[in-house]
């Protein structure tokens, strides 16, 4: 058994908060996180380690899924469903979906 015990998150000296998790990936999704190291490598001019790839692509995503046109107002609510109503997603389709908007292709 391994007695190591990470803290699950810790704030970093530049604002930011770091969690590390273990994640299972079929080859081609590694392969494409390699891919993603290299072209992030060559734009900064120096070795990118492939956590430093999945947090600048998690953090590409998440910045175009928030841009949003000038003077776009957000949708007025129609529905007064609740999230909890709304039936469970294994984990498995969860997990292709994330790994979809990290890809781009979702």
């Amino acid at each position: 058994m391994n007695d190591r015990v990470t803290p699950p998150m810790h704030a970093t000296p530049d604002g930011e908060a770091e969690l590390s998790l273990v994640v299972k990936l079929p080859w081609e999704d590694v392969a494409r996180l390699g891919q993603e190291a290299g072209r992030l490598a060559s734009q900064m001019q120096r070795p990118v380690t492939l956590d430093e790839a999945v947090s600048h692509r998690l953090r590409s995503v998440r910045s175009a899924a928030h841009a949003k046109p000038a003077g776009e107002q957000p949708a007025p609510v129609t529905s007064t469903a609740s999230v909890s109503s709304l039936p469970p997603r294994p984990p498995a389709e969860q997990a292709r979906q994330a790994i979809e908007r990290i890809n781009g292709s979702a």
